[in-house]
This record gives structure tokens, C-alpha cells and sequence, in this order.
């Protein structure tokens, strides 16, 4: 199942992907507005089966893709989980995870314009697996990790480079409004029973620019799971973005930045394409 969040006629909902429209499954479903609240109420079977049995409410080009979940409570990143985006960093392998926060507000959905800010030209890409949690749990044991994911998507991970050099922390260049991405959609867990088996290609303007699969992850998603729930509660609505491979702009001859006018995707096998064009900081972006 294809699980996405939208806006049609100005109203935010959520829904399934059918026969190329989608069925509103926030019009359908009393008490659920958003995915998140899906998720929460344990009612995807639920979902599923009132999406088997209905037609289409909107074809997809009425809709305006969001964020896969707009409103999550956490955004987990993980830093320098592949060798070879290691290795052009000039960084050794940490013996635990590098974790660092986004917020909401720094990403958009599929099809909507991701935000080169004013003070920076050094706009970078970095195409990632995402998952989103969707059974609550605190010190998950890698076993059991898998059981407590919703589905996966695609991300780009748009960071401004400058920036998150400013100190040995991260989170600077890394939460700028509207500068990363998230989608198309989520796809359950039942499509996609091993993670650890899905190529991973980011290209801009048409150019692929990093191509990897996800079994050279450095720390695996269980383990991921593992170490952030031994942390923090993760709670449905959670996500977690599983780091970048090599072939970043920042460590290119010379650098290779995102410009207004260019399109970046992320596309993830058994997911599908995440596609955004870049623009420049609009004067307005401080009231969205």
C-alpha cells in the first residue's frame, strides 16, 4: 500500500494510491485527519481494506503533494552511514551512530519546490531512505526493530554546507526552511519486507550524482531502530533518515551546487522517484 499526505481545494488530508488517483482516506475515516493519526490508532489494516473496496476521490494532478507525514514529532538523521561518504569527508568511522534533528518545517512534499536560502550558494543534495515509525517502543531490540516500522520512503536530505560547518554541529545547514524533501509516498512494510535490498539513485538535472544500495549502510536499519529507541520513545509518526552515500556536491572538483532552476530526484527501488526543482528564498517564506 501507497500511503500519502495532500492538499485538495485547500483542505490537508491523507490517503491511498489507486489506479493513479488516490482514494481520501481523511474524508473517509472519522477520527483520523492525518497519517500520523493513522498511524497512532494502530488502524492501517483498517485503511487497507476500506482502500481495496473504494474508487478514486482525486486524480493526482488535482492534488498538491505534502511532506509523507507533515506533522512528525521527531526527524531522526543519521550522519556518515556509508563508507565511501565517509571516506570523501575525510572522516573515520564512528563506533555508534552520528545523529542530528530536522525539523517539520525544513521539508516539502514530492512535486513542490524545495528553497536555496539568500545567505548561502553552497546548497547541497543528499538522497536518503527514509522509514517512519508505526508501533510505539523504547529499547527495541534489533530483532523486533522491523516490527515497529510503518513503511518507507524517499528523502533528500538538502543541506547548506557553509552552514552546517559553522561549528562541529551539524543542525545548522541542516534545517533551513523548505531546503529538503520527503515522498512521494510511504510504502508499507509489506512491499518492502528487507530494507537492506533497495538501490538508491539521486540525480540532478538528469545526472546521477550518487547510486548505491542500502545493504552498505554502516549501521543497518535495526540497529538504527535499537540505538534511538534505547535514547528517546519512538512513538507512530516518527522518522527516521538513514544517511547519504558518497558522490555528495560539497566533495566534488569543483563543488557541485544546487541552483535555482535545477531538479533533483531520489529514487528508491519499490518506493519509486522523489522529484523537486530548486528555487530562490521567496521574499514571503517568513510568513509560511
Amino acid at each position: 500500500m501507497k500511503l500519502l499526505s495532500f492538499i485538495v481545494d485547500g483542505r490537508p488530508s491523507f490517503g491511498v494510491i489507486k489506479d493513479n488517483g488516490v482514494v481520501d482516506l481523511g474524508a473517509r475515516m472519522a477520527g483520523c485527519a492525518t497519517l500520523r493519526q493513522l498511524l497512532e490508532a494502530g488502524r492501517l489494516a483498517e485503511a487497507a481494506r476500506l482502500a481495496a473496496s473504494a474508487a478514486p476521490d482525486h486524480a493526482l494532478d488535482r492534488i498538491s503533494f505534502a511532506p509523507v507525514i507533515p506533522d512528525p514529532g521527531k526527524i531522526i538523521c543519521v550522519g556518515l552511514n556509508y563508507r565511501d561518504h565517509v571516506a570523501e569527508t575525510g572522516r573515520t568511522v564512528t563506533e555508534k551512530p552520528a545523529l542530528f534533528a530536522r525539523f517539520a518545517c525544513s521539508q516539502v512534499g514530492h512535486l513542490q519546490p524545495i528553497v536555496k536560502p539568500k545567505v548561502s550558494e553552497d546548497f547541497d543534495y543528499e538522497g536518503e531512505l527514509a522509514l517512519v515509525i508505526g508501533k510505539a517502543g523504547r529499547h527495541i531490540p534489533p530483532g523486533r526493530a522491523l516490527d515497529h516500522v510503518a513503511g518507507y520512503s524517499c528523502y533528500n536530505e538538502g543541506s547548506i554546507r557553509d552552514w552546517q560547518r559553522h561549528t562541529s554541529q551539524f543542525l545548522a545547514g541542516k534545517t533551513f526552511a523548505e531546503s529538503g524533501s520527503f515522498g512521494p509516498w510511504l510504502v508499507t512494510t509489506d512491499e518492502i519486507p528487507d530494507p537492506s535490498k533497495l538501490t538508491l539513485q539521486t540525480r540532478l538535472n538528469g545526472n546521477v550524482v550518487q547510486d548505491t544500495t542500502t545493504d552498505l549502510m554502516i549501521t543497518a536499519i535495526p540497529e538504527l531502530i535499537a540505538y534511538i529507541s534505547t535514547i528517546c520513545p519512538l512513538v507512530p509518526g516518527d522518522v527516521i533518515v538513514t544517511g547519504t552515500p558518497g558522490g555528495v556536491g560539497a566533495k566534488r572538483t569543483p563543488p557541485l551546487w544546487m541552483r535555482p532552476g535545477d531538479t533533483v530526484e531520489v529514487e528508491i527501488s519499490g518506493i519509486g522517484t522523489l522529484r523537486n526543482t530548486v528555487i530562490a528564498e521567496p521574499p514571503d517564506l517568513q510568513a509560511r
